[in-house]
């Protein structure tokens, strides 16, 4: 198979009325998609972000950054990918400043199968202020196994 690299990018390029699609299919079917709304914010990213695929340009996966950012990579405020980094943020993992939901998470509300939160952390392991997990660490909480000052199931 030729190196795809050196060649130059035929895009299919589509322009609606609320953004720009960018999509390539590779010969192997594989699907490149990338998707920016008109739509700014004052820093310029797009108010909606969506990538899918590896760039033919690059070869690497694109950075989802916007309003709402959807990728396996997405940062921005509302952030949904495999990693994803935002005030608001779903992924296997995720670093959300308000709130995490995810496989392993960090936020200051996080729900996950390990969930480091500041103030409330649900899971099989979990921190934060008030804490419900198997193993867990907090202030307030319902453990199976850990330390909590308050224990909530103490009769």
């Amino acid at each position: 198979m030729e190196n795809l690299l050196l060649e130059p990018v035929e895009y299919q390029w589509e322009e609606t009325a609320s953004g720009l699609w960018r999509r390539y299919v590779y010969p192997d079917g594989r699907l490149f998609a990338e998707y920016q709304s008109r739509a700014k914010l004052p820093n310029g990213w797009p108010l909606v972000h969506f990538t899918r695929g590896k760039c033919p340009d690059t070869g690497r996966l694109i950075v989802a950054k916007g309003g709402i950012a959807i990728g396996r990579l997405a940062v921005g405020g509302i952030a949904i990918g495999h990693a994803s980094a935002g005030i608001i943020a779903f992924g296997q993992a995720s670093a959300g400043l308000l709130f995490g939901l995810g496989q392993a998470t960090c936020g200051l509300v996080c729900l996950g199968q390990l969930a480091l939160g500041g103030l409330f952390g649900l899971g099989q392991a979990a921190t934060g202020a008030v804490v419900i997990a198997q193993i867990g660490a907090g202030y307030y909480g319902i453990t199976q196994i850990g330390y909590t000052v308050v224990n909530l199931m103490a009769p």
